[in-house]
């Protein structure tokens, strides 16, 4: 996917103007294209160049930064966050009900592993990448970083719709599947057609 550059970002006094339409718009894009709830506790928010984009946007905002060089060093940074060829990356998030028990909320997940997060499609499986998978992140972080490998064959099984397709999530303590919309679904595929055609323009 395509990073984002100077050029798609607009002026930081006009963001603000509009900030309450463009955070509108930006919470229906990713309630309908882009967050998966896997149960009462977790959720996935999948990044592409629009949510990046919004999320850039307020960095900006927040912290006042006018100067191009600046800006351009903040692109660089969450550019990272774009899905990568034959990847879909997302934010996993824990809900917690009460902020005085953090610990002890968190206790079911701290032994989180990449496996207990699968993308099922049909018969066909993909376990997730868990990037913060150091002792510390599962101790203590709410939010942790996936990817999910998916393989020409996966990229096929997803553009059937007549197969079942859901994220699972099972680590023995917490048990939750969500089986995906056509919306959110179509929006993945476009992830991994974007990766390929930008590859391929990259190569040119």
């Amino acid at each position: 996917m395509m990073p984002l550059t100077l050029d798609d970002l607009i002026p930081l006094e006009e963001y603000a103007g509009r900030r309450r339409e463009y955070f509108d718009s930006h919470r229906r894009y990713v309630d309908r294209y882009r967050r998966v709830r896997i149960g009462p506790r977790l959720t996935l928010v999948f990044e592409n160049r629009q949510t990046l984009w919004f999320r850039i946007q307020e960095i900006v905002r927040i912290a006042r930064i006018v100067d191009p060089v600046e800006v351009r060093q903040e692109l660089d940074l969450y550019n990272r966050l774009l899905p990568g060829a034959n990847l879909l990356q997302a934010a996993l998030l824990i809900a917690i009900s009460d902020e005085s028990k953090l610990f002890e909320e968190l206790a079911p997940f701290q032994n989180m592993q990449g496996d207990h997060l699968r993308l099922c499609v049909g018969r066909q499986e993909y376990a997730a990448d868990l990037i913060t998978s150091r002792p510390e992140d599962r101790a203590i972080g709410t939010a942790h970083w996936v990817q999910f490998p998916i393989a020409a064959q996966g990229r096929a099984a997803l553009t059937d719709f007549n197969k079942r397709a859901a994220f699972v999530f099972d680590n023995g303590n917490y048990h939750h599947a969500c089986s995906l919309g056509e919306d959110v679904r179509q929006s993945l595929l476009d992830d991994l057609s974007l990766s390929d055609r930008d590859m391929l323009r990259a190569a040119a």
